[in-house]
């Protein structure tokens, strides 16, 4: 498409004028680690039998998604991640990897397969020993015993630590008693509770000789061949959802259901015939976090599959955007969409954010086999990825959500037909802000790590010495551990606005203003916590910052995505690919001071008159890319049996060029337009 805007810029010059992608060679890398498998993967979502069906019923969808899942054990990956020993390859991160390309079939597909194999097999494989892989495994990875998570409350979500459903041992028996004393106890929003589970892994507080050990894992078998449930088991369905209605979500509820004491699974706590309790974890509260360890594989396949739906919104929006055509020009052409300067607005900087989210996420994936896999499995690598997931998933499910709709809108009335996957992906992702932990609950924990580790750093700092670092008068680093840097001084103006934006465009001095804002709202936050923990006020004194602890955290993320972007533009050996993209990741990293603008003016770290350079540069940004916007997004890699949206297979253009064809046609005769002559002027009266 052609580009309105000249750009006449220095670097231009540089790399002697408009650079080209190479779109294969990028769609490539943006695959990660695991490029072959998620191929793999995405190719059964590009196939009829992998997707959902627009208007089927609830009913339909659901028996739909539970047969895809017997193709997938059939198709061999989801044993991907389990021991060799069970037929599996011990690749963790391949396994999500796979999982993430799911969504592009159905994120119901994705989603139940991710409760299956990824949750309920993962709790017996992480949760258990030898004996449970045994007994359990081989029914849980062929699907011979479907599955439930049975964590989540009616009354307790994210604080798993307060659960009410109870395990008592009743040593007579051998035998621990499941139930649920109130309503609030009932096990909620379960996959495959409603219909198709047949066993559980359920979180109860183990109760042993009169002592409360905290939340522990049991295996629970539900419902016998025929669907029915065992003696004492009862539950609801859910019934129709917002979204996702090919998985079967649904309550449970236990009146004094016996299991056997060999079904606790008991890797990390274990009751002996008599009533003993021990654990290899002498801390109560360092054994509860380690046992909920498994969740976070839940909150990396999240935050890979919103990536991929940011990239299937926007490509399906942009290549629409280059295609419709509305209002005349002074030629009397009209105009792309994506011409318009308030088009590309709304659509670029989220192809920047997106290409920001996807480097992090390979991090994040890299991370998570390193630890699951065993070759960096120590408490510090469990607790950095804990809190590495816990920044991210926040932001990339919350962007997919505002992206989908922003695509929606830019798209129009065609944006709302279901066939143009919009609407739909908007409601299946929505709930993905709130499982597997609510991205506000997350990101206090965030803030919690940064804090710790700022109260390492400082321990024995007066209040005056933290007030003084909080602005920026110290040069010693903080918070190292989680990847964040200082900024030694205020960045400086350089006088012109010619040279501001040569400034901004500089790597270290875009890190500094992220790392900057990060550390002072972290000592300022500090600061005021002691003196408040002092005063006897800490509780009170963290609620009332509840909202800037959270910022800080989202902060955090950001700063960690833009590491993750630039340590990305590293590998890139083509200078024209290399180039655009650093402009992209400028365009990211210079959005996000915008969005901070204030701060940075009332904090004193940006002058005025850089300020205005900044949106000035973040414009000139989004339009020198404007040619570059349709290679960013079909780099992506997903194809029409991906995105399946009318829209994006190249249907628009066929409607412009004939309609362009059919004005024209000089055989036709046109009418001729109506013309509005001007009414003479009133003649004046003659002077009497």
């Amino acid at each position: 498409m052609t580009n309105h805007t000249s750009h006449g810029d220095d670097d231009l010059e540089l790399i002697g004028g408009d650079p080209r992608v190479d779109r294969e060679w990028l769609s490539r890398y943006l695959l990660g680690h695991w490029p072959e498998i998620r191929l793999a993967s995405r190719a059964l979502a590009g196939t009829p039998d992998f997707q959902n069906v627009l208007g089927q019923s609830k009913e339909d969808h659901r028996a739909r998604v539970l047969g895809q899942l017997g193709l997938l054990v059939e198709n061999g990956q989801v044993h991907r991640a389990y021991p060799k020993a069970f037929g599996g390859q011990d690749d963790h991160g391949g396994m999500l990897a796979a999982f993430e390309e799911l969504l592009a079939g159905d994120p119901s597909l994705q989603i139940k397969s991710g409760v299956q194999w990824g949750l309920f097999a993962s709790a017996i494989l992480h949760l258990g020993t030898a004996e449970h892989h045994k007994r359990f495994l081989p029914d849980a990875l062929s699907l011979k015993t479907p599955g439930i998570y049975a964590m989540t409350e009616t009354g307790h979500g994210s604080d798993v630590s307060s659960l009410g459903t109870t395990a008592e041992y009743d040593p007579s028996t051998q035998e621990f008693v499941i139930n649920t004393p109130f309503r609030g106890a009932w096990k909620d929003y379960l996959g495959n509770a409603a219909l198709h589970g047949r066993a559980a892994a359920v979180f109860a507080q183990l109760i042993t000789q009169g002592v409360d050990h905290g939340v522990h894992a049991f295996y629970v078998p539900i419902r016998d061949e025929n669907g029915n449930f065992f003696a004492g088991v009862g539950g609801d369905d859910d019934g129709l959802k917002g979204g996702l209605n090919g998985i079967d979500n649904g309550r449970l509820h236990f009146d004094h259901v016996r299991v056997p004491r060999t079904n606790l699974l008991n890797r990390y706590g274990d009751v002996s015939a008599d009533g003993t309790y021990t654990s290899p974890i002498a801390s109560p509260g360092r054994r509860f976090f380690t046992m909920l360890g498994t969740l976070v594989q839940g909150r990396v396949s999240l935050d890979g599959a919103c990536v991929n739906a940011s990239k299937m919104a926007l490509q399906i929006a942009v290549t629409y955007g280059n295609q419709r055509r509305q209002f005349a020009d002074h030629t009397g052409q009209e105009t792309v969409l994506l011409d318009y300067q308030r088009h590309q607005r709304r659509l670029i900087p989220r192809i920047a954010t997106t290409y920001a989210q996807n480097f992090a996420h390979d991090v994040l994936l890299r991370k998570f086999d390193g630890v699951f896999g065993g070759s960096d499995d120590s408490d510090e690598s469990r607790q950095d990825l804990e809190t590495l997931a816990a920044s991210l998933k926040p932001l990339s499910t919350w962007f997919a959500l505002d992206t989908l709709q922003e695509a929606r809108e830019a798209c129009g009335g065609q944006g709302f037909l279901a066939e143009n996957r919009l609407v739909g992906l908007r409601a299946d992702l929505d709930i993905y802000v709130t499982f597997e932990g609510d991205n506000n609950v997350l990101l206090q924990l965030v803030a919690k790590r940064l804090l710790t580790d700022f109260g390492k750093k400082f321990k024995k700092a007066t209040p005056a010495e933290l007030a003084k670092f909080a602005l920026g008068q110290t040069a010693d680093r903080a918070l190292s551990s989680s990847g964040l840097r200082r900024l030694g001084q205020n960045v400086t103006d350089m006088g012109s606005t010619a040279r501001a934006v040569a400034r901004l465009r500089d790597t270290n001095t875009q890190r500094e203003l992220l790392a900057d804002r990060v550390e002072t709202m972290i000592a300022q936050l500090a600061t005021e916590l002691q003196s408040a923990a002092k005063a006897g006020r800490a509780e009170e004194a963290f609620n009332e910052r509840q909202s800037e602890l959270i910022e800080a955290a989202i902060a955090h993320a950001e700063l960690l995505q833009w590491e993750a972007f630039t340590a990305g533009l590293d590998k890139i050996q083509d200078a024209d690919t290399k180039a655009v993209l650093t402009w992209v990741r400028d365009l990211f990293g210079l959005g996000l001071v915008e969005k901070s603008m204030a701060w940075y003016l009332i904090h004193g770290r940006l002058s005025a008159q850089r300020a205005q350079a900044v949106t000035r540069y973040v414009d000139r940004l989004i339009a020198r890319l404007r040619p570059h916007a349709q290679d960013l997004v079909d780099a992506f890699g997903y194809g029409p049996e991906h995105l399946r949206a009318e829209i994006a297979t190249g249907a628009e253009q066929a409607r412009q060029d004939e309609a362009r064809a059919y004005f024209a046609d000089s055989s036709r005769r046109f009418p001729v337009k109506e013309s509005v002559d001007k009414k003479p002027s009133a003649k004046k009266p003659a002077a009497e």
